[in-house]
C-alpha cells in the first residue's frame, strides 16, 4: 500500500467516525423528544479501500409516546468514536512524519 493510500484510508475513517459522533450526538440531544425515532450508522467499504459511513432512523417505532433512545449506548458510541478517530489520527501524523522524512531525504 502506498504512502498517500495508507493517508486516505485513515482520512476517511475519520470521517466515517465523525459521522458516527455527529448521529450519537443527535440521538442525545433529542433523548427526550417524544417518538422521536433514534439515528444508525453502519460503516462499508469503499473501493480501492477505506470506509465510508452512512445514517438512517432506526425504524423502530415501538416507542410512540416516547424516543427510543439509551444514552449508556450513545455514550458508549462516543467514546467508540473518539478511540477510532484517535486510531485513524495517529496513522495520518505516521504518514504525515514518513512523508517529511521522505521529502528530506530527496533534498539531500
Amino acid at each position: 500500500m502506498s504512502l498517500s493510500a495508507m493517508m486516505s484510508v485513515s482520512l476517511s475513517g475519520m470521517q466515517a467516525l465523525q459521522t458516527r459522533l455527529a448521529a450519537s450526538a443527535n440521538n442525545v440531544a433529542n433523548a427526550m423528544t417524544p417518538a422521536y425515532d433514534r439515528l444508525e450508522t453502519s460503516f462499508a467499504s469503499t473501493e480501492p479501500s477505506g470506509v465510508t459511513a452512512s445514517v438512517a432512523p432506526s425504524g423502530d417505532e415501538t416507542y410512540a409516546d416516547t424516543s427510543n433512545v439509551d444514552l449508556a449506548s450513545e455514550m458508549l458510541s462516543a467514546a467508540e468514536s473518539e478511540i477510532g478517530f484517535k486510531a485513524n489520527a495517529s496513522v495520518w501524523e505516521t504518514g504525515a512524519e514518513i512523508w517529511d522524512v521522505l521529502m528530506s531525504i530527496k533534498r539531500d
